[in-house]
């Protein structure tokens, strides 16, 4: 009966090692040199996003921020003045700078016609409130209370 000996188990030489280590660093570079190679060709064949010749116009209409004597109205109104020559519908969000946490973040008001020459006050803001004024013909406004 032959004898085995023990030490015949697959122990991984220094040189079995190395081939191994040169295999994975040969994949892993191959990986990289694919991926990198790629890169540029995803570029070219992105899109390019250019402007349109047909910009939306502006919102006709002119702003201020006053102070308010009321405490009832709040610290700011925003006073908007349609200075089209056509009545402007426009909705109103104000995304408040102070809020209760188990209040909305967003105050929305329901559209509103601004007769032309005529002024629309909205009350109640605070400073740094941002208030977004849009409409459906024209470019958003986006102001912040000072």
């Amino acid at each position: 009966m032959a004898m085995q000996n023990s030490n015949s188990t697959s122990i991984a030489t220094p040189s079995s090692r190395s081939a191994v280590l040169k295999g994975a660093l040969g994949a892993l570079g191959l990986a990289l040199a694919f991926g990198m190679a790629s890169v540029p060709a995803l570029r070219a064949d992105s899109t390019v996003v250019r402007p349109l010749d047909d910009k939306v116009a502006a919102l006709p209409v002119t702003y201020t921020f006053d102070k308010s004597a009321d405490p009832e109205a709040g610290p700011y109104i925003l006073s908007l003045k349609n200075t089209a020559t056509s009545p402007v519908t426009v909705s109103v969000k104000v995304l408040l700078s102070v809020y209760f946490h188990a209040d909305s973040k967003a105050r929305i008001l329901p559209d509103h016609t601004i007769d032309p020459g005529q002024i629309w006050t909205v009350p109640g803001l605070a400073a740094n409130d941002k208030v977004s004024v849009s409409s459906k013909e024209y470019t958003t406004l986006e102001l912040i209370v000072p």
